[in-house]
């Protein structure tokens, strides 16, 4: 999909793979201090003898954060430029994450409030940064953006119990999460001179898009990928070591979910970003996810690393889909962010519940059968919100409704179609000059 909207790097090649870097190492801090703690459940039980619903509020708190914080950001962020936002996010990450790795439950949970909040912060501001810092490259960034954030999580899981057994202390893989962030910080500093126009605080006013039927099944279609992959980072390891594997298998399968993913995390956006009506991808997402649910379900122990794979497919390609959706769909990046806020906000409500819910349903019945059907409804559901959300189109704000805003439903031109993009964008600059400050 090509584009005329200059970005505030175009034609510096140094500061635009700064800034990208930059960019990447933020996305590098995004879930690794939150999944870190799934492989080492057993011990974190054990030395502060906590129950299975107390432990699990380390998991689903910072769901919630994400659902509150979330709806906040875009306010904030037309107060406070965004770099300096995320080099703040940055600091609040190592803070969060050194309490975690704490001996005392309720510092733990402070931590885990601030983490949760600072990654959420994050979770909405990159998106909106990819759509105003690199307008003509955002199915790549948004790419290894995805690429990047799995990277992080994998290593989060992978590493957890061979640091565990090399120091002899469950919080050493925790504290790995603290320090990260404060390196990826220093490359933020130079970031704080950069200045875009259209991300800058008051270039508009508030855009909501509260009234728009993509926007909402954008929205349940973020939530619903997010509780599948909470609750399977969170129960996965339990449910294979439930079915005969030893913690560090368990593990192993577990880091897979996050490493198969890599491909679809790259790809996906890419695909999309050059594809007119993005649903084939939708069902794609559909038919990975309830290959690898069901054999998880039948046979967990016949092939755990090929089913875990299946579902980091499946799971990576619809995060990195979402993702590349709120770019695709939006014109500006105002209006990218303001999507994300509103699906990451209610999203991470509803995928709070999943964690809980699995958990709760395999200590009523003593199996996982149950709650892994109901993962399987979930992605269908999810399904359906993804065809309507992939559509041709972009969303309407409320303040253009009932003025006739042009382009607010017309599909989006053919990527090769240069002329046609051209042409979209010259109306729609003469009618939303409010909305693409940067033109």
């Amino acid at each position: 999909m090509t584009t005329s909207i200059k970005g505030p790097f175009d034609g510096r090649k140094w500061a635009f793979f700064g800034a990208a870097l930059a960019l990447l190492l933020a996305a590098a801090n995004l879930r690794g201090g939150l999944v870190v703690v799934g492989p080492l459940v057993a011990d974190i039980r054990a030395g502060l003898s906590l129950s299975a619903s107390e432990f699990s509020l380390l998991t689903t708190l910072p769901l919630i954060c994400f659902s509150l914080v979330s709806i906040c950001v875009p306010r904030l962020a037309r107060l406070v430029r965004a770099p300096v936002l995320v080099t703040g996010a940055l600091l609040l990450i190592a803070a969060g994450a050194g309490l975690r790795a704490t001996s005392f439950y309720s510092l733990m949970l402070a931590g885990t409030l601030l983490l949760g909040s600072a990654i959420a912060l994050l979770n909405v501001l990159i998106p909106g940064l990819v759509k105003g810092y690199f307008p003509r490259q955002a199915g790549l960034m948004t790419g290894l953006y995805s690429v990047t954030l799995s990277l992080g999580a994998g290593l989060g899981v992978f590493l957890a119990v061979p640091l565990r057994d090399a120091f002899s202390a469950w919080q050493a893989p925790v504290l790995l999460w603290a320090l990260l962030p404060l390196i990826c910080a220093l490359c933020w500093l130079g970031m704080l001179r950069i200045r875009s126009r259209e991300m800058a605080p008051g270039t508009a006013g508030r855009i909501s898009l509260w009234r728009d039927a993509r926007a909402w099944n954008l929205t349940v279609f973020m939530g619903l990928q997010s509780l599948f992959f909470y609750s399977i980072a969170t129960w996965l390891p339990k449910i294979l070591m439930d079915a005969g594997l030893e913690d560090q298998q368990a593990g192993l399968a577990t880091s897979m979910i996050n490493l198969a993913g890599i491909p679809a995390n790259l790809m996906v956006p890419i695909i999309a970003a050059r594809m007119q009506d993005q649903r084939p991808l939708v069902l794609l997402v559909l038919v990975l996810g309830v290959t690898g649910l069901t054999g998880l379900w039948l046979n967990p122990t016949a092939a755990p690393l090929f089913w875990a794979s299946l579902l980091g497919l499946s799971g990576s390609a619809s995060l990195s889909l979402a993702l590349a959706l709120f770019a695709l769909r939006t014109r500006s990046g105002l209006e990218a962010t303001s999507l994300s806020a509103m699906a990451q906000s209610l999203g991470y409500l509803l995928a709070a519940a999943g964690p809980v819910v699995v958990g709760g349903l395999n200590d009523l019945q003593g199996s996982w059968g149950s709650a892994l059907l109901l993962l399987i409804a979930a992605q269908v559901i999810q399904f359906g919100c993804g065809w309507h959300a992939s559509r041709p189109g972009f969303v309407t704000p409320d303040q253009q409704r009932g003025q006739g805003a042009p382009g607010a439903s017309e599909p989006r031109p053919h990527c090769c179609d240069c002329s046609a993009v051209a042409q979209a964008l010259s109306r729609f600059r003469l009618s939303n000059s409010d909305f693409l400050t940067n033109t």
